[in-house]
């Protein structure tokens, strides 16, 4: 295996690598730029890659066409949701930026350059789901052999717009309790009492179906989520931890939902229809999530809330209260109790104060 450089222009190199591919001698070429001692050493690097098996040859591919083909590999094993999120970030937002770049010539501070032009128009946030995306995709041409490494995992979080941290937005227990007696006589009751009561997302309120609810036990299964697509379509997938999870009921919620069952079912029995989903619409169809949404968030605007804020509120409540994190986080479904510990740290902290008044109160006995 044998290389050597040419001088094109200028500072300007053609690294020529010879490499023996099924008994035939191919040419190996790479552009460098540097001065003469620096194209030796690129050669010599690429000479090392290509003896311990790690060497990746030359590409015309674009960004742009390789995002398409990443776009393509990964439709099959996400949900329709997620792909369009993903062609969104990728396409819309980072092609245009660098698009046009060689895939084997991307540069970690190519990233960062792009990452500085995107977060002129767009929140930290969405730069981030942008870099989440992009990784993603360089980690899987590293794995097919594309590129030697993926340099966006080469980025320290430094090197990424900072997203600042809001704390979540919730109610007491006495503000919770008025929200219910607001909501009780209206359709968006349940969802108000699924959320605050059991921790539910909006999608799992949406997909939550009779059959995975036992009054008498007093529980009730997650086992799936509903998704609505930019197209308006709606589709049902796995919970978003990817398990189902079983959640305790408040006898408050039992009963409630007890009444609720009868009360649905008279309606839906005029129209000739068997209930399925706890949840519909006023003709028994499925509710659209973004309908259920935009109807939660004028209800909850007086106490500054979103529905996902019921579920923060049922978190913290719990919290407050003295129950286990570990507890929350099997009853909200994160996958990780450190999630729920980073999610209501503000809670926790709130808690310092009663844990140290526990300690005197212990110590004082002696």
């Amino acid at each position: 295996m044998k290389g050597h450089i040419k001088e094109r222009s200028p500072g300007h190199w053609s690294i020529v690598l010879s490499v023996n591919e099924g008994g035939k001698r191919k040419l190996k070429w790479h552009s460098f730029k540097g001065n003469k001692r620096q194209a030796q050493v690129e050669c010599a690097r690429l000479i090392s890659e290509m003896q311990n098996g790690s060497y990746v040859a030359p590409t015309k591919l674009t960004m742009a066409q390789y995002f398409e083909r990443w776009l393509t590999h990964i439709e099959p094993n996400v949900s329709a949701r997620t792909h369009e999120r993903y062609s969104q970030l990728l396409r819309k937002n980072l092609a245009p930026v660098i698009g046009g770049k060689l895939l084997s010539k991307l540069q970690p501070i190519d990233i960062t350059e792009a990452y500085a032009a995107l977060v002129r128009d767009l929140s930290p946030r969405t730069v981030h789901h942008v870099h989440r995306a992009l990784s993603s995709s360089l980690g899987q041409a590293e794995r097919w052999k594309l590129i030697a490494r993926n340099p966006a995992a080469l980025l320290e979080r430094r090197d990424r717009p900072r997203i600042e941290k809001k704390p979540v937005t919730v109610i007491d227990a006495a503000s919770t309790a008025t929200v219910l007696d607001m909501a009780r006589d209206r359709r968006l009751f349940v969802p108000v009492l699924l959320a605050s009561l059991c921790g539910l997302r909006r999608g799992e309120i949406a997909a939550l179906r009779w059959t995975a609810i036992d009054l008498e036990r007093g529980q009730l299964a997650v086992v799936a989520s509903t998704e609505q697509c930019d197209d308006g379509s709606i589709r049902e997938k796995d919970s978003k931890s990817g398990k189902s999870r079983t959640v305790a009921l408040p006898a408050m919620a039992i009963e409630e939902l007890q009444r609720w069952k009868s009360q649905q079912a008279e309606e839906l029995l005029k129209l000739g229809i068997v209930a399925g989903h706890v949840v519909t619409r006023a003709d028994g169809e499925p509710l659209q999530p973004r309908s259920l949404t935009h109807v939660m968030s004028a209800f909850l605007k007086p106490w500054g809330l979103t529905l996902h804020g019921l579920r923060h509120t049922h978190a913290s409540l719990l919290l407050a209260s003295g129950t286990h994190p570990k507890v929350v986080q099997e009853r909200l479904g994160h996958s990780s109790i450190a999630i729920t510990m980073d999610t209501y740290s503000h809670t926790l902290t709130s808690m310092q104060g009663e844990a140290a008044a526990s300690l005197d109160r212990m110590l004082a006995k002696r």
